[in-house]
C-alpha cells in the first residue's frame, strides 16, 4: 500500500514518536499480512540506492490493514533525504524527509 505519512519535506525530531500512515483501500478484504516500516535515505548523486536499515526495522509484524504504526525516531546522522518504505504487500516508499 501507499505510504500518505511522512510527506516531503516533514521534519522528525530523534527520539519522538511519529506516525507512519499507508492507503488500505487496496489492501484486498480478509488480507492478513503483516508488514515491516525500514527507515533509508537516498544519495543525490544519481544513484538511486534507497540505503534501507533492514538489520533495525522501525517496528514489525503489524498487520497492514489497520494503516498506521508508531515508531520511535532513531538517533541517526542528520540528512534531508531519508525515507521509510512499508515491506509487506509490496514495498511502498515514503517522499523524502528530514531528520
Amino acid at each position: 500500500p501507499p505510504v500518505t505519512y511522512p510527506t516531503a519535506g516533514v521534519d522528525w525530531p530523534v527520539g519522538s514518536s511519529q506516525t507512519v500512515t499507508w492507503d488500505t483501500s487496496e489492501v484486498p478484504p480478509g488480507f492478513t499480512g503483516t508488514g515491516m516500516i525500514l527507515l533509508g535515505y537516498l544519495d543525490n548523486n544519481g544513484d538511486y540506492d534507497e540505503h534501507l536499515d533492514i538489520n533495525d526495522p522501525l517496528a514489525r509484524g503489524f498487520p497492514l490493514t489497520t494503516g498506521s504504526v508508531v515508531i520511535v525516531v532513531p538517533n541517526v546522522p542528520s540528512r534531508n533525504t531519508y525515507i521509510v518504505v512499508l515491506i509487506g504487500d509490496s514495498g511502498n516508499i515514503s517522499g523524502e524527509f528530514h531528520i
